[in-house]
């Protein structure tokens, strides 16, 4: 009798490994992680993400397709950086600028020219503040009336001292510091033909009739005359509400129903009609994507604001005949600040119950969409929003 002959079980193939992914493929996929709050978190996770997230390459890929985070605003340099507070949805990637490891300050900047004044910020943009500290002439004293300016990138602790413009190259355009109150400097938005650390700034000096451009450049590190308008025929009219679109800067005139407009690239001022009931708005103009242009307006304190799309922009009078109204939240009054940047408006609410803080809002240009950003030190309409990116992903900007 023969024995049954016992079989054991086969043991299990192993499973397969899966192929490693390559350099390209993992760089494609963490292109398309659209928060760099995310993209950061990603980073930790092991060495090969780290090290492909932090190369210079891929950084710049990834800022072309994925437009910086709101972080916050600067309300003076006395009081820096305010950050964006829970529950906004940037406030963790916020908080990491704002800590003091990460030193988002101001304390390394030079001392001004005149030792009893302090710096002021006046722009904001591509991760650059442009700071000023204006003369006491400015407020009834004799000597120069130009601001001394400082260009700084507040994350890395980096600054350029502005030179004074010559006075051959005042001279050349007829201009007495003297005889022209009115001055403001901003930065220009950077294109992408410049490099990471090249910027331009524009200081335009105001009189009742005329108007006189002034170029710097980083690059020469120069001073030149950009374009005068001798026959403005503004009267003595204050310009407000600076905004920038499609290569052209625009400012409101108080009181009136135009817009003064400043093509940057080929230099040369121009008017444009608004609707006869906007003299008591203010008025920013937004790139509305795919060249359209978009006209968003409002009065001082109320809650509405006003705004209508363009395809073109010679078609601003007529479009604003067919606005839209958004409202903000009824518990505030609120101003308009500065020009639309990275696709938002922003704003102050002055709160109406006085035991609330103030605090500062966006505006969405594409979704309407309105959040509150954090509270404010101080009841300013002077504040700045400043967008940027995670510190392991900012590049240096001076």
């Amino acid at each position: 009798m023969s024995l049954p002959i016992c079989r054991f079980p086969e043991a299990p193939a192993s499973p397969r490994r899966p192929a490693a992914l390559d350099d390209d493929l993992l760089e494609e996929i963490l292109l398309r992680i659209a928060c760099p709050a995310d993209l950061a978190r990603a980073s930790a996770a092991c060495a090969t993400f780290r090290r492909l997230v932090t190369d210079a390459t891929f950084l710049r890929r990834y800022r072309s397709l994925h437009p910086p985070l709101l972080l916050g605003f600067i309300e003076t340099v006395s009081s820096g950086f305010q950050p964006a507070e829970a529950p906004h949805p940037n406030a963790a990637a916020a908080r990491s600028i704002a800590c003091p490891a990460d030193g988002f300050s101001f304390d390394y900047l030079p001392p001004t020219r005149w030792n009893w004044n302090l710096w002021d910020a006046c722009d904001v943009r591509d991760g650059r503040v442009l700071l000023k500290s204006s003369p006491m002439c400015m407020m009834g004293y004799g000597g120069v009336n130009f601001p001394e300016l400082v260009v700084c990138d507040p994350l890395f602790r980096r600054y350029q001292l502005l030179p004074p413009i010559p006075d051959d190259l005042l001279a050349s355009v007829h201009v007495q510091q003297q005889n022209f109150p009115s001055f403001e400097a901003f930065l220009v938005p950077s294109g992408e033909e410049e490099d990471g650390t090249s910027f331009r700034v524009i200081g335009r000096a105001h009189r009742a009739i005329k108007s006189v451009v002034f170029v710097f450049s980083s690059g020469s590190g120069l001073w030149s005359v950009g374009t005068t308008w001798d026959d403005l025929n503004l009267g003595g009219s204050i310009l407000l509400c600076r905004c920038y679109a499609y290569g052209y800067i625009y400012w409101k005139v108080m009181r009136a129903n135009k817009l003064l407009k400043l093509d940057i690239n080929k230099m040369d001022f121009s008017i444009i009609d608004l609707p006869p009931h906007y003299d008591e708005r203010d008025v920013i103009i937004v790139e509305a994507g795919k060249g359209r242009v978009g006209v968003f307006s409002h009065i001082k304190f109320a809650t509405s604001v006003y705004h209508a799309i363009q395809e073109k922009e010679g078609k601003i009078a007529d479009g604003c005949q067919s606005e839209m109204i958004t409202h903000l939240p009824a518990s505030y009054d609120f101003c308009m600040v500065g020009g639309a940047a990275e696709g938002y408006i922003c704003f102050v609410g002055f709160p109406k119950d006085r035991r609330v803080d103030a605090a500062s809002f966006s505006l969405q240009v594409n979704t309407l969409k309105i959040e509150m950003v954090c509270r404010m030190m101080f009841q300013s309409f002077y504040i700045h929003p400043y967008f940027g990116y995670p510190p392991s992903m900012s590049p240096r900007r001076i």
